[in-house]
């Protein structure tokens, strides 16, 4: 039956954990406090280690509209500072990559080495009746991790650390990103009218794979797709077991039965979701590591990294970018579909056309279980003192108001 617009109105007949208000994506205050409560506070993937290979290498990047700056030091260590002068708060770092030995701002030409010390003031004698020093006005540090070659930040001093945060979370990419060393190949950033969180759905959220061709055939179709687990961790994590992909089903593809990495079993795949908007997906023979740069409630910068094994031969090279740019290249048959999915949502959502997502799809945690996705946002939740169902509070005052008037 169709609905009236009361009818339309009125929330799901479901558990309140079963599906979201669509303000979760369009409300300019909701996502302000995810910026605050959630990214601010929580670990967020930055970069590859391979993109500083060498000391003095730098990635500048943007975090809840913070300028940071990534940068490997001389003793080898990966550090992150924010991307601001202590004198007078201009940005240090203006390209978006490259190789320094210290950093000086080009406004008054402080320096400040690649360990975060400031390493000269500017006619520093000028400051000496004040008793300002240069030991006094080092760069602000930003906590940092790296595991399996993956660089992570946190803003936030107080939080748990990178490990306890994590958990087992990890422990289905040990081999295939641990064994060898990986590098980078692939890099690229889609902008998306859409919100983050939407894009994080759809590496969640299984039941989408029917709307791709290429994964009806190679995946949803192959013996005991529906049968392999979600593992469901602690702060909103989740894993999903192995599946071994059949690639040649899909015309003109081959099986992806050599360059396998370590640890998989030929045409395996694997897939791991990090709270709040990162995942790592292993496919036989390459890697892909998702992220993604609120930039507001409707418009996300997506970035992509491809991995491989870092010396390999230029002959398996070529053949492992051709199986990762087949899915997940820009004109490949995985992320463009993706992307004309959640902006097809976001397009609904904007004036209101869509007033609920339902994730109350149960079997068994079984790959198209949407209890992953359930799970994610009881943790969203729990970060941001709001309920997904209904994140302005509008259906709770209204009760409130119905109680009281009984």
């Amino acid at each position: 039956m169709t609905r009236n617009a009361i009818q339309w109105l009125n929330p799901p007949r479901l558990p309140e954990d079963h599906y979201v208000d669509s303000t979760v994506y369009t409300d300019r205050q909701v996502f302000e406090e995810e910026r605050e409560r959630i990214f601010a506070r929580t670990w967020k993937f930055v970069c590859h280690e391979s993109e500083l290979p060498d000391p003095g290498n730098f990635r500048s990047v943007e975090h809840v509209g913070i300028p940071l700056v990534v940068v490997r030091g001389p003793d080898g260590t990966v550090r992150t500072f924010f991307n601001s002068c202590s004198h007078r708060g201009a940005k240090l770092v203006t390209e978006p990559r490259g190789t320094s030995k210290n950093f000086t701002c080009f406004f008054h030409l402080w320096s400040y080495d690649t360990q975060g010390r400031c390493i000269e003031i500017t006619r520093e004698e000028g400051y000496e009746q004040c008793g300002l020093k240069k030991d006094d006005c080092g760069l602000r540090s930003v906590r940092t991790a790296v595991r399996l070659g993956m660089v992570f930040i946190n803003l936030d001093d107080d939080a748990e650390d990178f490990d306890s945060y994590v958990g087992n979370s990890l422990e289905d990419l040990l081999e295939p990103m641990g064994a060898q060393p990986m590098e980078v190949f692939h890099y690229h950033r889609v902008l998306m009218r859409a919100n983050w969180k939407q894009w994080h759905e759809t590496n969640m959220e299984l039941y989408h794979e029917w709307g791709h061709v290429v994964n009806r055939t190679t995946s949803v179709a192959v013996p005991g797709y529906h049968d392999r687990k979600w593992k469901i961790h602690p702060n909103g994590h989740g894993s999903l077991e192995p599946l071994k992909v059949q690639y040649g089903n899909y015309k003109g593809w081959d099986q992806r039965d050599n360059l396998t990495l370590a640890g998989l079993a030929p045409g395996e795949f694997r897939v791991v979701d990090l709270f709040p908007n990162t995942t790592v997906i292993v496919r036989a023979t390459t890697i892909r590591i998702d992220t993604s740069i609120p930039i507001a409630p409707g418009l996300t910068l997506l970035e992509q990294r491809g991995l491989g094994i870092k010396g390999e031969s230029a002959q398996d090279r070529s053949h492992r970018q051709q199986h990762h740019n087949q899915f997940w290249g820009p004109f490949g048959r995985n992320l463009a579909e993706d992307v004309l999915f959640v902006e097809a949502v976001e397009a609904a959502n904007r004036q209101g056309a869509s007033r609920f997502g339902i994730i109350a799809r149960h079997e068994q945690l079984m790959s198209q279980d949407d209890e992953i996705m359930r799970a994610y946002y009881r943790t969203w939740g729990a970060h941001m003192g709001r309920r997904a169902s209904d994140p302005l509070g509008i259906r709770q005052q209204q009760a409130g108001a119905i109680a009281r008037r009984a």
